[in-house]
């Protein structure tokens, strides 16, 4: 398994675990980072057995935001160098909301800028209570741009318009009640929270979260009256594909699926 310079990779019983791995700087990204992350979830897709990806931060935070050194070097650069940049952070984005595998990512201690657009194109997020966040991009006289359309999605319009344009700190309760985190629990309920979610996801059949992440895209990302005999379609595969008959003959005779861990 390929080794990486600013996150940790592990794959263990079909669970990939990803760890931004620059504590000294709370995690703080730079191009390299953005590179290895975007370079890790493009290989998980390569991989077929795995059920979960879990996207957490070493030591005291989950993520800073951009390293300052980082900053630096894109404060000197012109428009074009500008819009690339801009492009590679999207294109990060992307890899980690359009992974076919369900994605959860645990925040703790502080999540910044555009740490904020990792956790928002995941698809389930567990904060620790106390977590602070900001979207403190406007502070800088700069935008939450290539992060919005991944933070609008969980909060909609009008929260998303407080919380970017004031550039304000909050905590995990308002970042719950915001829809950018799925839920706040304490620290001490931490990993118990999170270990309830791997039991979960390895008691379901990976085949069937796979295709019923591909089906709440679509439907939300295109829907319109065709959608109909796309999902009758789906339905009718999937009862038809060995998981679909696993999962039901497990049921009648009353014991767990095969796929069960």
């Amino acid at each position: 398994m390929k080794s990486f310079k600013t996150i940790l990779y592990t794959v263990d019983n079909q669970i990939a675990e990803i760890r931004l791995n620059r504590p000294d700087i709370h995690n703080a990204f730079n191009d390299v980072m953005i590179a290895e992350l975007t370079e890790c979830f493009l290989e998980i897709e390569k991989l077929e057995d795995i059920r979960l990806v879990v996207l957490r931060g070493n030591g005291k935070s989950f993520c800073a935001g951009a390293d300052l050194n980082y900053m630096k070097g894109i404060a000197k650069f012109g428009y074009r160098e500008n819009y690339e940049d801009g492009k590679k952070l999207a294109k990060l984005f992307e890899s980690v909301y359009n992974c076919s595998r369900p994605t959860l990512a645990v925040v703790h201690g502080a999540c910044f800028g555009g740490a904020n657009g990792l956790i928002a194109a995941c698809d389930i997020v567990i904060a620790e209570e106390n977590t602070k966040f900001a979207f403190s991009e406007v502070k800088l006289g700069i935008s939450p741009a290539t992060i919005g359309p991944f933070v609008l999605i969980r909060t909609g319009e009008f929260k998303g318009k407080e919380l970017m344009m004031t550039g304000r700190r909050f905590t995990g309760n308002e970042a719950e009640k915001a829809g950018l985190v799925n839920r706040t629990v304490s620290e001490n309920e931490l990993e118990e929270i999170v270990a309830g979610y791997i039991k979960e996801f390895n008691s379901a059949a990976p085949g069937a979260v796979k295709a019923t992440k591909e089906m709440i895209m679509k439907v939300m990302n295109e829907g319109g009256p065709g959608i109909t005999d796309y999902t009758a379609d789906l339905i009718a595969n999937l009862r038809a594909s060995e998981e679909g008959q696993e999962g039901m003959a497990a049921f009648l005779e009353k014991r767990k699926p095969g796929w069960t861990r």
